[in-house]
């Protein structure tokens, strides 16, 4: 991902931006460190659509999960967070 220090953008304004963005999305550097990322308005849509995509997906087999009876029910919230740290110990 190629940058922009903040002080570019102050300097020359946003033709900075738009130029960086011709290469891709743009780390916007404050204090040495990246602060923001900066995309074009198709580049977002498609993530946003990607993330509604990929739950979508997540939820169609949950509910795959649950017609086919491959469930685990729990008494309580503390007891399903006990088992879901359990069972991702170790896990790096």
């Amino acid at each position: 991902m190629n940058t922009i220090p903040a002080q570019e953008i102050k300097r020359r304004g946003i033709s900075a931006v738009d130029e960086a963005l011709r290469q891709g999305p743009v780390h916007v550097i404050m204090n040495n460190r990246p602060q923001y990322v900066v995309l074009t308005q198709e580049r977002f849509a498609d993530l946003i659509e990607a993330q509604t995509n990929a739950a979508r997906e997540s939820l169609n087999n949950s509910l795959d999960d649950l017609k086919a009876g491959r469930v685990t029910r729990y008494d309580n919230v503390d007891a399903l967070i006990a088992h879901l740290a359990s069972s991702t110990r170790g896990i790096s």
